[in-house]
Parts: structure tokens; sequence; C-alpha cells
């Protein structure tokens, strides 16, 4: 894992790329890569790429970037890990390439040669990069199906500005800090910046599952190579087809292949070990897979929830006992909490109500030496294991005739939002107006506020503009597109596009990466998604959790599978209230309800 960051001066009359303001926005970004920099640039200074670099995969220097091709026609800064890159070398060594080094950077490079834009479609990783082509003065930059690893540019007209964090490129003192209502009014509508949109007007995310090309006329527009809706579009069900021991079985090897892939590294790998399914399998495959050699994992343990259902360690300690790992409990204070509220702010790259929790595994994880770790992250989005999988189909059939009377919705949601909120929720309001048709019904899930309450909160003006240049379901519905063509579909394309992309995808980058952490998340995989996604829909709910809880061969002790869904939750609600630094987010009552997030 590792920080990027690259200026292409395209316009003619644009200034030479700074060489300080390039170092700058690079060595903003030192947690990303403490264990080396690099930097390169063009002949005529109108191009400069620059890298900080984690060593994970081939710890030499032969592996440092930026790297370049044999004639230094090409080079690449890349950020991520490409799993399949053993078998791309092969493949490439078959058609006459040679290699300099081991590691998968080099692997991107000559894929690059041989397959030009296209590359993209074979690669099995995460991954965020920037490849210079100096014969055709393009730069290419692309990001990994999932949205994994951030990548986000700045187009002035002049210049172009890359970087792996929002903040790096601020740093470099060079772009425009005018914020974005778009960005504004999203974090308020669902607790995160929906891409690609940030806070700021002249900084936009590259796509998840895209790439975008800059030549002399600068940035084109965003190409899609990946969509998660057309996998499940094109799944078949497999129900009929398997009986259900050859679906777990399935399952089991799908699973088994995608932690094997994600263990791959010349450094030690760890697991974060909470007490659901999702981690617990991680763990239990991970240990089957390295035998002999003993998983570390580790759980984030708290005063104030011993002895309730909200304590993870007690049953995490019973999985890392039955797998035979090397099992460290953290117990973070609520001291620890108020020491690190500043840390964590600032290494928030974009507003978030979430991530508190994985910055104390990360750096839980750092404190035992490791520089990867394992992550259980996706499986609900996945095996359909969030209540929205059960709630948005019903609400469509129980609204869909009412949402498409005309001004009906808004009539119910004015005349009885005062009883609803004061006795339930705002949200209940707006079922008639939106709970008839998916996006609306997700809106309705997902929402912090509605649309109708943000002029309250943001101010009406700022409220109706964000709104708009946001269009926040067109944004959902575009999740969905090509129609996935079942329930299962769209919500599992909504829930990993949006919620899952924009909110946990971001939040375990920024806090792992803020510890210089590598999190990989084998349950979030381009493969492991073209292999189930006939199955999935066959496994919805409890059936997907027990395909999951059975796919080590030691299947997860009972009392995993039985226990009621908590998350990986830290008290922060009642430490929160005791922060005099935190008024402005106290200020606003949704953030302060209990739960497991900031809120």
């Amino acid at each position: 894992m590792c920080g990027i960051a690259a200026i292409y001066a395209y316009h003619y009359a644009a200034l030479e790329v700074n060489r300080e303001e390039l170092q700058t926005i690079r060595d903003y970004m030192v947690a990303r890569g403490p264990d080396g920099k690099g930097e390169w640039y063009s002949n005529n200074g109108r191009v400069g790429l620059a890298h900080r670099r984690l060593s994970i995969i081939d710890l030499s220097e032969r592996a440092a970037q930026p790297m370049s091709n044999d004639d230094g026609s090409i080079i690449i800064s890349f950020n991520g890990e490409i799993y399949n890159y053993k078998e791309l070398r092969k493949g490439l060594e078959g058609k006459g390439y040679l290699f300099r080094s081991d590691s998968d950077t080099e692997v991107l490079l000559r894929l690059y040669e041989d397959q030009g834009r296209g590359m993209v479609k074979h690669l099995r990783g995460m991954f965020a990069f920037a490849i210079w082509h100096g014969k055709k003065k393009t730069m290419l930059l692309a990001r990994d199906p999932y949205g994994i690893k951030p990548l986000y540019y700045a187009d002035d007209g002049w210049t172009v500005r890359v970087a792996s964090q929002v903040k790096a490129l601020l740093a470099g003192g060079k772009v425009s800090t005018n914020q974005e209502p778009a960005g504004i009014a999203g974090f308020y509508l669902f607790g995160h910046v929906p891409e690609p949109f940030t806070r700021y007007q002249e900084i936009r995310s590259v796509p998840a599952g895209s790439t975008v090309e800059i030549g002399e006329l600068g940035a084109n527009e965003p190409e899609s190579y990946f969509s998660i809706a057309e996998v499940f579009k094109n799944a078949r069900m497999g129900e009929d087809r398997l009986t259900q021991d050859e679906m777990l079985e399935q399952v089991r090897e799908a699973l088994h292949d995608s932690v094997a892939h994600h263990l791959i590294a010349d450094v030690d790998v760890g697991a974060f070990l909470s007490s659901g399914v999702d981690s617990g399998a991680i763990v239990g495959l991970a240990a089957e897979i390295r035998d002999q050699s003993p998983l570390s994992t580790l759980t984030l343990a708290f005063e104030e929830f011993r002895n309730s259902k909200e304590d993870e360690a007690p049953l995490a300690e019973k999985i890392a006992r039955q797998y035979g790992t090397r099992h460290t409990k953290r117990i973070v204070t609520e001291k620890e909490f108020g020491e690190d509220i500043p840390k964590i702010l600032e290494a928030m790259d974009q507003p978030s109500i979430d991530g508190v929790n994985t910055w104390f595994v990360s750096k839980a994880a750092r404190e035992l030496g490791l520089k990867v770790c394992l992550s259980g992250l996706g499986g609900d989005e996945l095996f359909g294991g969030y209540p929205s999988f059960r709630d948005i189909p019903r609400w469509v059939r129980a609204f869909y005739l009412p949402s498409r009377i005309p001004l009906l919705g808004d009539l119910f949601r004015v005349l009885s939002q005062p009883l609803l909120t004061r006795h339930y929720s705002p949200k209940a309001a707006g079922l008639f107006k939106l709970g008839g048709f998916y996006p609306g019904a997700y809106l309705l899930r997902r929402g912090l506020f509605m649309p109708w309450e943000l002029k309250d909160v943001i101010g009406e003006e700022l409220a109706r503009e964000g709104l708009r240049r946001l269009s926040p379901l067109r944004n959902i519905k575009a999740a969905m597109s090509p129609d996935p063509g079942t329930g299962f579909g769209r919500i599992a394309s909504m829930e990993a596009s949006q919620y899952m992309r924009n909110q946990l995808l971001r939040d375990a980058d920024w806090a792992g990466m803020a510890h210089s952490l590598e999190i990989r998340v084998p349950l979030v995989d381009n493969v492991l998604l073209q292999r189930l996604a006939p199955l999935v829909q066959s496994l919805v709910g409890l059936q997907g959790k027990e395909a999951l809880a059975s796919s080590p061969r030691q299947a997860l002790p009972r009392q995993v599978v039985e226990r009621a869904k908590t998350g990986f939750c830290t008290p922060v609600r009642g430490w929160l209230a005791k922060l005099d630094s935190l008024q402005e987010w106290k200020r606003i009552p949704k953030l302060k309800q209990a739960g497991c997030h900031w809120s």
C-alpha cells in the first residue's frame, strides 16, 4: 500500500510542474508509505509522478517507484495490491516480456505495454494508479472495481493534479478550496460524501471500476470497465441446477480461493477478529491455508461493554482458540479516545460518521508490528446480511401504488410528519413518497437526514443547490444500472456501490493508512463476486451466513452464527458527550444517537 501523486501541465500555456508542490503533496501522505519515496519528471518539465512506499511485495529497491519501462517512455505510480500478478506475469513472460523485479508494479507496467487501457479488465486486486505514456502524451488514471483504493484529481483547465488523498491535493496549495454543495448535502444525507463528489468543487474522485485518460486537452470523462449491477444481471439463479451441498461447496471453494489470494505478501499478514461470522470465517479459512504458521488476530474491547451483548472479546477469543491463532485483545479507554480525537479528525480525509473502530484496531495492529491485516468487511453486502435486504422489498410492494399518485406522498409527509417525528421517525413520513421504488426505499433505509430536512441543517440555499447537483435518487439509481433484474441484485448493488464504497471502504483506507497498515478485504473481490453472484441470491440472509460460517473445514461455533448482529462497536456516544472540543458535531442531534457509528 502506498500514496501516489502526479501533476500534468497539459495546456501549452501552463506553468511547468512545481517540484516543491509535488513533493509536498507526496510527503503529506508519509503515513501511507513510510518505507521509501520517489519522484520522476519529464524532460520538458510538464509531467511529474511521485510515490510514497509501504513495502509489502518485493521489499527490495528494484520495486521502488515511480517505475519506468525499458526505454523510459512509460512511467507508473501505483497504490495497492494485484493478487493475480503471478498468473499475469507468467502469461507476459510467455509473450517474451522480461522482468527486473518480483513486484506486482512491474507486472502492471508490462501489462500496460501489452494491453494498453484494456489492462484493467485482467486485474484482480485493490488498486489506484497513474501511468504516463510519453510518446502519446497521455496519463491514464485507474481505480479498482469496488473502489477499495481511493484516487482523486483536480483539473483547473491548465493542469491536472492527482493524489491518493483530498487533503494531500490541498496541501500542495494550488487547488481551489471552493466548497462543493453536493458533497456537503451528501454528507448530511448519508453520513459520507458520495463519489465522485468531494467537499471541494475542483476535486473529483475517479469512480470505482473506471479509468480516466488525460491528454493535451485535459481530463476526459471517466470510462467504466466494471459494474457490480451488471455482474448480478448476468448471473443466473443456481438453485435449480445444484443441490444444497453442491452450492455450499462452491461457496467454500470461492471463499478459500479469495482468502488465499489475499494472503499473498512478503511480510506477515494478520486479521481483525470480531464475534461475527464474516471475520470469523476469514480467520478460519486463513488459518486453514497457513496451516503450520499461526495467524495473528486482534479484537477491540471496552470496559463500558464488559459483560454486555456488545462485548466482542469473549466470543472472539473462542474463535481464536478454535483456529489456533496468536490472539490479542486490545482495550481502548475513554482517555485514549479523547487523546486521539484530533488525530482521527486530521487523518479523516473526507467527513465520515464512522471509522473510529477501524482507527483503533489498525493502531493495535501496528503496535503488534503488522503491516497487513485481513478484514471481514463486505460479507453483509455479498450474502444479504443487512436489514435492507428484508425491508426494502417489503416497502416497495406496500407503497408501489401510493408512490405513483401525484402529490400524495408530499401531502402525507406534510400532514403526518409532526406526529411521526414525535413518536417514531421523520423518515416514516416519506414512505408514501419514496417507499414504492428501490432508490427511494434505499434512501429511507440508509439516510441520516431526509432531503426535506436539510434546509434546517445546512440552510435553505445550500440545501437546494446541493440536492440539485447531487441528485441523490439518480445517484442511487445509477448503482442499479444495468438493472440486475432481482430484488437481491438491486439491493446488493446499491449497498456495495453506496454504503460500502463511500463509507466502509473509504474509512478502512484512511484509518488503516494513518497507521501505515494495509487492510485487505477478501469478501470484496471482483472474481469472488462473479463466482458467487449466481449462488448468493439463493442463500440470502441466514442461509448466506450459514454458508459463510461453514466455509472453513472446521465450521464456526454455533454461538457465532446465532449471535444477534451488533457490528464492530465502540461506546462513542457516551465519550462524545463529554468532549467539549466536538461541539460542532454534538450540535446535530442525529450524530449523537446510540449505535456503532459516530452516531
